[in-house]
């Protein structure tokens, strides 16, 4: 059984998973509007991420009773590529296909969650994951009807967001085998610098990393980095050391339900009827799930 982190209230947590999934909804909107190259800026967000966090990092090292710096820094290489990768796929995607196609796809987590976290770690759907995940995924239907578009010319972009979905999936479920709770630093700091050198190298062979940066893209890089990378994904990775695998993706497909709220506030953007109903779907799926979600994983 993994560990749940000490003295902190299921509530505490899951109000701060929901924060971290507010901050990853932004990267939709900061992505679309940076005019970087794809592996640059993913390159740009994990680098910088992990330059942040290197002094909290060399604390946490130093109170551990390490005798090998790389016995901590080789179980973030595996799913640190698949970040890498992820992001890349990503940043292509939503650049190329429709805003609403793009949040659709990489929110299908749900859909292969259950097979790979089978594959991964044993674990398999509980009755009410059962019913969140249906729910859920009835708000899906429902969005798709609506909201999706299919294009032969946006083909390729939705092709790499549900590549990136799975590749997300894949790097999120190694935090559960990987990440210990009570050293999540010597996990993220690692994981973020190998998805930076991925990122680095892809862009250094098919783009060109070290042009320089205009203002208005270096402030979405900022904004990439604090948000979505230093909030969104560390949170995520948390989430995965003390919740079932299906619950946090339940969790995290409200995510488009953020995007639509700050899509509002940034671009006046008012949310239709089937927005509305695919939310209230989504919500309830989720809180179906954490009813019994908020536990430490068996």
């Amino acid at each position: 059984m993994t560990p749940s982190l000490p003295g902190t209230p299921s509530l505490v947590r899951l109000i701060v998973v929901v924060f971290g999934v507010l901050m990853s909804a932004s990267s939709v909107l900061l992505i679309k509007a940076s005019t970087l190259a794809p592996g640059v800026l993913a390159a740009g967000r994990l680098l910088f991420a992990a330059l942040i966090l290197v002094p909290f990092w060399l604390r946490e090292i130093r109170r551990q009773p390490l005798k090998d710096l790389w016995a901590s820094v080789r179980p973030s290489i595996l799913p640190g590529v698949f970040l890498g990768f992820h992001f890349i796929g990503w940043n292509a995607g939503a650049r190329a296909t429709l805003a609403g196609n793009a949040t659709l796809v990489v929110n299908m987590a749900p859909l292969v969650m259950p097979f790979l976290a089978w594959g991964f770690l044993k674990e398999r759907l509980t009755a009410r994951e059962i019913g969140g995940t249906a729910l859920a995924l009835l708000g899906l239907v429902l969005l798709a009807w609506g909201d999706y578009h299919f294009s032969p010319e946006h083909l390729i972009g939705d092709g790499l967001c549900f590549l990136a979905m799975v590749l997300y999936t894949i790097y999120i479920l190694l935090a559960r085998k990987r990440a210990q709770p009570g050293a999540l630093l010597t996990y993220l700091v690692p994981l973020y610098l190998v998805g930076g050198v991925v990122c680095f190298g892809w862009a250094s062979v098919f783009e060109h990393p070290l042009a320089p940066i205009s203002w208005s893209n270096g402030l979405l890089l900022a904004g990439l980095v604090l948000g979505p990378t230093l909030i969104g994904h560390s949170i995520a990775n948390w989430a995965m050391t003390f919740m079932r695998a299906q619950t946090v993706s339940l969790i995290n497909l409200t995510q488009f339900v953020f995007a639509g709220i700050l899509a509002f506030f940034v671009f006046g953007e008012i949310p239709g009827p089937v927005f509305l109903a695919t939310a209230a779907l989504v919500a309830a799926g989720a809180a179906v799930a954490l009813s019994r979600g908020r536990k430490s994983p068996q």
